[in-house]
């Protein structure tokens, strides 16, 4: 029995692995830096490369709470010996006392290890007599010693250009001792709703109408994507308040974003008002769900106009957007990451678009990765992007894919998890 086609499958359908090496070329990353506080970097973008300026650690110090001595103190036969009890060295508080043969200090982590010392025993395998301490089966010379820049010498790049600036780089960057930082200005985005049918959450809808959701998850998107976002509300449909809406935008931001409007032969002022005022190239891309898209310029502003549909309009966000947005920011393009899972759900799927289905993944009682999809994956279910934690990809000639089936998996990243 043959396979009926999906009618949005035409030939003219550009997959979605070709269309965005094409849309990144139509951006450039800001150039504009800026210099702000430790505090204040968080999710921003690194503009300089950044070397530390100290070994790391910057002192020889205990892993473990314990005492400190010589290695060649030690009985090398009976693997047992008494030291005398000297001193102690803690956390910002060494030991400034000499040391002398057969001698020990009390130590805590993270205490500097006095000159002299080599190796730490931890307390559990020691035996204290007043300031006689044992020291039990001893490993080896430098044991539990972090020695002075076994992490990071000196002049060591730390951070290069291009990195995003999370909690673990914000850390290392306080660890050495970095109070400000130069990043690249953060991006302005302006989006809006159009549409008499849209109406504000909380008001009582007429027939006909809707609420505004798409204006919410873009916003929650945008905020993910670490970009300064510009609420312009709803535009009625009314073509030159709608041009106002696409100049106001196009003045204040580095890029407009829309959602509807964008499908070829729509009745709508949006795709009207956008061949006007703009160099807009519309694209029909072999995704599911999407399809619609728009890209370009309006004034010096770069445009994006997603589907209308709320799960088209996220998962375009997600695959076209974001890359786009973060080559804009200047971060260092990274990959996608993919893993394979068995699907404990049956798929249904006609050949002609990749297919970005959502779902549900998770490891079951013998270690083994599993996928169900949420339910119906109609495009103006919002639910089930709110129920996915991952993407299931099914290739652009794929059809039905039986329970059991191994698929390929793209986990959710932080824009939205």
């Amino acid at each position: 029995m043959s396979v009926k086609a999906d009618p949005c499958s035409q030939p003219s359908l550009m997959h979605p692995d070709q269309a965005i090496p094409k849309l990144l070329e139509q951006v450039r990353p800001v150039t504009d830096t800026e210099v702000v506080t430790l505090p204040e970097t968080l999710g921003r973008v690194l503009a300089e490369d950044l070397a530390s300026c100290i070994d790391l650690p910057p002192f020889d110090n205990s892993s473990m709470d314990g005492y400190a001595f010589r290695f060649e103190d030690l009985n090398s036969l009976t693997h047992q010996t008494t030291l005398t009890l000297i001193g102690s060295s803690f956390a910002g508080h060494c030991f400034e006392g000499e040391i002398t043969p057969k001698s020990c200090v009390r130590i805590m982590t993270g205490a500097p290890v006095p000159a002299g010392y080599d190796t730490v025993q931890m307390q559990e395998e020691t035996e204290a007599d007043g300031n006689l301490i044992q020291i039990n089966h001893p490993k080896s010379k430098g044991a539990n010693v972090r020695r002075r820049g076994e992490e990071l010498r000196q002049g060591t790049k730390v951070l290069k250009a291009g990195v995003e600036i999370k909690a673990a780089e914000l850390g290392v960057l306080a660890t050495i001792g970095v109070s400000q930082v130069q990043v690249y200005r953060q991006l302005k985005v302006a989006f809006f709703s159009t549409g008499d049918e849209l109406r504000p959450v909380g008001s009582d809808l007429a027939p006909g109408q809707i609420y505004d959701s798409n204006r919410y998850s873009i916003q929650g998107l945008l905020s993910r994507a670490n970009v300064e976002w510009i609420d312009l509300g709803v535009i009625p449909d009314d073509p030159e308040a709608i041009r106002h809406a696409f100049r106001n935008a196009a003045n204040q931001a580095d890029m407009v974003l829309t959602s509807g409007g964008v499908s070829v032969g729509e009745a709508d002022f949006t795709k009207q008002i956008l061949d006007e005022e703009g160099q807009i190239t519309f694209w029909k891309l072999a995704i599911k769900p999407g399809k619609p898209f728009a890209m370009g310029r309006i004034g010096k502003a770069v445009f994006c106009g997603l589907p209308g549909n709320p799960v088209s309009s996220m998962v375009t966000f997600y695959k076209l957007v974001w890359p786009i947005l973060n080559k804009m920011q200047g971060l260092t393009p990274s990959t996608p990451l993919f893993v394979n899972a068995k699907l404990t759900t049956p798929i249904r799927k006609q050949p002609g678009r990749v297919e970005y289905q959502r779902g549900i993944l998770s490891r079951n009682a013998q270690g083994e990765l599993e996928v169900a999809i949420t339910g119906s994956q109609g495009s103006g279910m919002l639910t089930s992007m709110m129920l996915a934690n991952c993407f299931v990809l099914l290739e652009q000639f794929q059809g039905d894919t039986p329970e059991g089936t191994i698929v390929t998996v793209e986990p959710f990243n932080s824009v939205l998890c």
